[in-house]
């Protein structure tokens, strides 16, 4: 379902790390054959070699996931659930 839902409107995931998307994504550039960069400036992927900064993002999506568990734990069933729609007893044509 979570997957639906981001292809179909062109989001991103809300509770990515950016340090741990931007290592796989560079990750993934490199073995569809891009060439390594070379110099002194680091790319984005390189916080992710940072224990502090990886951490804090940890730490960051596990307070995201507390907080959804909260918010769906919420939820009620509204209705009948057992209500059925009679397609499985409709005669086929």
């Amino acid at each position: 379902m979570l997957c639906w839902h981001l292809l179909t409107k062109s989001t991103d995931y809300q509770w990515a790390r950016p340090a741990l998307v931007a290592n796989k994504m560079r990750s993934m550039e490199l073995q569809a054959g891009q060439p390594a960069r070379k110099g002194n400036k680091r790319g984005l992927a390189y916080a992710y070699n940072i224990k502090e900064l990886r951490d804090r993002e940890i730490e960051l999506a596990h307070h995201a996931e507390q907080a959804y568990e909260r918010f769906v734990s919420q939820w009620q069933r509204h209705g009948n659930s057992t209500r059925r729609t009679g397609a499985a007893s409709e005669e086929r044509r």
